[in-house]
């Protein structure tokens, strides 16, 4: 047996177990790092760090407190808040008090966060915020089993004299305090815990219908630690900068893999400060989704347009040598074990780096060893670029259902366009129809109260359909193709993958925030097109539409036009069948708050389609199948 199989299979039964190993062997090293906003209100923040001693001493608090409160093992708590530090030390103290987290996107609104709060049964609320407050205050009459809110930021609540409504500060004393009387409360919590035992129950936000709960078990959790680190991706030695949002799966595995390794991570997913903190907290690693490498990307081209025709030619130029760059390295490691490139390529790719790419890396803060990007698919393309400018982006792959993480690509041997290898332990298949199957510690338990549900997905021998369409090379990097319930079938007979040909829109026209490719039934594709707003407006001001509104903006003969030639660059690389044929501009962005996302930025097709179907039709209009 390897030692990476004997590491995976001797764990723990759950992340409770190594946070207090973690904890044991390096109390005094650094854990978490957090920013606090400067007195005066403005001004750069001020970061302050938490030592795994100090973290245990708060998560111990808090697990203490929910005993106090009456939480059984797996009952569930809900978290719904950004990501903050508060938010790893409620979970981690809901893990150790036993019970289960329920989590909650602070965008959901307060139909969908009662909803999940109801189905869950959810005994404790733990809220980021007054805001987030007022969403169970609105629907208490349809929470009976919501015995308290617990708010994080208590800043300008009234008292409540019912004690429904408690801060987190208050929460943490009453943990203190049943610490000093029952001091072994907590431990004897976590020293109870099976592998089996609900740990996490995550709702998927689905791009139909109502939400499912995932049950994760901690099995799950104690796997992804165990089987993350093993790759050898991340060390003792990293600082990860984790702002993405913790409610998703993705998060939580960048939470267990740290505990394990034991590596400092800096939290803060204020969204707007990314730019902002990334030389300050210069981390070694950092995850993101697709959107944040696209707007980067979009940003440096519309930044080098701005400065003038020369400083674009010079980074169409580098961009070009980056994607070759990139391409024959890869290619030639694949081969023989190097990542080299011919001598001529070198020499250009020299220049391109000290012109352009360097800037790059030192805005990421000069230190970044690699990012992981997962939850969509990222655009060959905009991934080739970027590792030819030394921003090495490792896709990996997984779902809620199988706890985030079930591919990444291996470190140096990554293959931009693939999704990687199966993490140890994990076994895939690939179905007669081309979905990807997997099965392996990190599958779910199964759909909350949902069994048919349950039965649709996971077999009785525990391989689970994934629903996903993709394809195994001979030495095991899987490449996703597609949503199976996305495929498009033309009325030629022809199949298409959507995002394939969205990918690829993206990758060459840098003014594009979101694209959705129509033609299911249909003699022809078409395209929903939504521009990034600050992107286009920069190139408004450049062009003699300096002033005007985003949405007089793309409705202008001057935008039509240049996206039009950005289309019919797309078309030159597709097969016949897969042009798009028309398009046409939408007057604002899709965002989460039209539910046309979701929380993870993924595209809700069936939703955007019911709200643009007039311009669907049009494009239609007066085709033969009219």
């Amino acid at each position: 047996m390897s030692d990476t199989q004997t590491l995976i299979d001797s764990r723990p039964p759950s992340v409770a177990t190594l946070f207090t190993q973690r904890v044991a062997e390096t109390p005094d090293a650094e854990a978490y790092r957090f920013p606090v906003p400067a007195a005066s209100g403005d001004g750069p923040d001020e970061w302050k760090s938490l030592s795994w001693g100090q973290a245990a001493e708060r998560v111990y608090a808090v697990a203490a407190g929910l005993i106090d409160l009456g939480v059984r093992p797996e009952e569930r708590v809900a978290l719904a808040s950004s990501t903050r530090v508060e938010w790893i030390l409620a979970d981690l103290g809901v893990m150790c008090a036993g019970a289960a987290t329920t989590t909650i996107y602070p965008s959901t609104n307060a139909e969908e966060s009662a909803y999940i709060l109801s189905d869950s049964e959810s005994r404790v609320l733990i809220a980021e915020d007054a805001a987030q407050l007022a969403k169970a205050q609105e629907r208490r009459a349809e929470l009976p089993h919501l015995t308290h809110v617990v708010v994080i930021d208590a800043s300008g609540i009234a008292p409540d004299d019912s004690g429904w409504v408690i801060s987190l500060a208050e929460l943490e004393a009453r943990g203190a305090a049943l610490l000093e009387k029952q001091p072994e409360a907590v431990r004897e919590r976590i020293g109870a815990i099976t592998a089996d035992q609900l740990a996490t129950l995550i709702y998927t936000s689905g791009t139909t219908g109502k939400p499912k709960g995932v049950r994760l078990p901690h099995d799950n959790w104690s796997y992804m630690a165990k089987a993350t680190v093993s790759t050898g991706l991340i060390t003792k030695d990293d600082v990860q900068y984790l702002w993405l949002p913790l409610a998703h799966v993705f998060g939580k595995v960048l939470t267990s893999g740290q505990i394990e390794v034991g590596h400092v991570t800096a939290v803060d997913g204020r969204v707007d400060k990314i730019i902002e903190n990334l030389p300050v907290v210069q981390p070694t690693y950092m995850a993101a989704v697709p959107r944040i490498f696209e707007k980067v990307y979009n940003g440096v081209a519309a930044k080098a347009r701005a400065g003038g025709g020369a400083k674009y030619k010079i980074f169409q130029w580098a961009a070009e040598v980056a994607r070759e760059h990139a391409k024959v390295t890869q290619d030639n490691f694949r081969r023989t074990g190097n990542a080299t490139a011919p001598f001529a390529l070198a020499a250009k790719h020299k220049v391109a780096d000290t012109l352009v790419f360097a800037k790059i890396r030192e805005a990421f803060g000069g230190r970044l060893r690699a990012c992981v990007s997962g939850s969509a698919a990222l655009a060959p393309d905009i991934g080739f670029f970027f590792a030819g400018a030394g921003i090495h982006i490792l896709e990996g792959y997984g779902l809620t259902e199988s706890s985030a993480a079930s591919f990444v690509n291996p470190g140096e041997a990554y293959r931009t366009g693939t999704v990687g290898k199966p993490l140890p332990g994990t076994e895939v298949r690939i179905a007669g129809d081309g979905e990807v199957m997997l099965r392996g510690p990190g599958i779910m338990a199964g759909y909350h109260r949902l069994p048919e549900k349950t039965a649709e997905v996971l077999e009785s021998d525990g391989w689970f359909h994934t629903g996903d369409i993709g394809e195994l090379s001979a030495d095991g990097y899987l490449r996703i193709t597609d949503r199976k319930k996305d495929l498009i079938k033309t009325s030629g007979g022809k199949y298409i993958a959507p995002a394939e040909v969205e990918g690829q829109f993206k990758a060459v026209c840098p003014f594009v925030s979101n694209i959705l490719v129509h033609g299911a039934d249909r003699n022809f594709c078409t395209a929903l097109i939504a521009l990034d707003e600050p992107t286009i407006l920069g190139w408004a001001e450049e062009n003699g539409l300096g002033g005007r509104t985003y949405a007089d903006v793309v409705a202008s003969k001057a935008v039509e036009s240049l996206i039009e030639g950005y289309v019919t660059r797309l078309n030159e690389g597709l097969q016949r069948w897969q042009t798009v044929k028309k398009f046409r501009l939408l007057p604002r962005d899709l965002d989460i708050e039209h539910g046309e996302l979701t929380p993870s930025l993924k595209l809700k097709r069936p939703v955007v389609e019911r709200e643009y179907k007039a311009l669907i039709e049009d494009m239609y209009a007066g085709s033969r199948e009219a």
